[in-house]
C-alpha cells in the first residue's frame, strides 16, 4: 500500500510518501501506527500522539480502530484548522 504523510507529520519523517507491505497482523489504523513507530525516530517522533493524527484511507477519513485489508492509499495528517 502506499502510505502518503502531510505537514508536520511529513516533516518529522522525512518522506512525502512510500510504499510498504506491512505484516499480516498490522490489521487496523491504530496497528499501522504502531508498526510504523517502531520503525525509526523521526516515525516515532511523528505518531508520539496518535490520538491527534487524523487518517484517511483511499481519501475516505477514518478511525483508528478502522480495517485497513484492502487499502491502496493511507494518509496520516495533523488535525487542520481553518479559515
Amino acid at each position: 500500500m502506499k502510505v502518503k504523510y502531510f505537514a508536520w507529520v511529513r516533516e518529522r519523517i522525512g518522506l512525502e510518501e512510500e510504499t510498504i507491505e506491512p505484516p499480516a497482523d498490522v490489521a487496523t489504523v491504530a496497528d499501522l501506527i504502531g508498526w510504523l513507530t517502531a520503525r525509526g525516530d523521526g516515525y516515532a517522533y511523528a505518531f508520539e500522539r496518535p490520538a491527534v493524527i487524523r487518517t484517511a484511507i483511499d481519501r475516505t477519513h477514518v478511525r483508528a480502530d478502522s480495517p485497513i485489508a484492502g487499502a491502496r492509499e493511507v494518509a496520516f495528517f495533523p488535525p487542520m484548522t481553518g479559515g
